[in-house]
């Protein structure tokens, strides 16, 4: 199941920024850049709120109030220029769950995300595709208790297809998903890393679509 994550953030680059790397992990996210944007979809069906605590004329600590008393339990991250100790405190006790000082990496608050939602929401990491034992949290696959071992990007390969089950990817799309945009070199990576892959794990079913790409049925 996707998980939906709103943002709240006046800079429209940055609000666009966080809004595309979350989508690249596999949420849906809704992008608003003032508080009165955010304030009419307080009702909706949201998992997490990411807050700038500078909106025009009121403040992320007055939308938490709001998120809060519709639904106390509600994840809610920070995210503010001001480093100071007072803005941290006030961000905890309104119930915030992460403060993060701007700038910061977006890779950063990808990961601070993954591990709110994972806490709060308590997803089973454990999956069983085509007779394989995953767990994306230890990282691990096991076929019959015999433990496999797969390097860094043929796991990240692996959990890509596995969170995607069905959708048919580009080699281009792999190697963004995958590689990130900070990767310079050839898109022969994504066969080889493939090709590795399907040699460890053979009962794995993903497709190769010639001309296209790669899909796991």
């Amino acid at each position: 199941m996707k998980r939906i994550i709103n943002v709240v953030e006046d800079e429209k680059d940055l609000n666009f920024l966080v809004k595309g790397y979350l989508e690249k992990e596999g949420y849906i996210v809704n992008s608003y850049l003032t508080f009165d944007e955010a304030y009419a979809h307080i009702g909706d069906e949201v998992d997490l709120w990411i807050l700038d605590i500078m909106l025009d004329d009121k403040s992320g600590f007055d939308l938490i109030e709001e998120i809060k008393s519709k639904n106390q339990d509600k994840p809610v991250i920070f995210m503010s220029a001001r480093d100071k100790e007072f803005d941290r405190i006030i961000g905890l006790e309104k119930g915030s769950d992460d403060y993060i000082t701007k700038p910061f990496s977006p890779k950063e608050m990808v990961l601070r995300v993954n591990n709110i939602i994972k806490r709060v929401y308590k997803e089973d990491a454990e999956v069983i595709v085509d007779g394989y034992k995953i767990d994306e949290n230890k990282r691990t696959v096991y076929l019959n208790d015999e433990f496999i071992d797969l390097t860094t990007k043929e796991f990240d390969l692996l959990m890509l297809f596995v969170k995607n089950r069905g959708t048919a990817f580009l080699r281009e799309q792999i190697l963004e998903k995958v590689w990130d945009d900070n990767y310079y070199g050839s898109d022969r990576v994504v066969d080889d890393t493939m090709r590795r892959l399907r040699k460890k794990l053979p009962n794995i079913n993903i497709q190769t679509i010639y001309g296209f790409g790669y899909r796991l049925s």
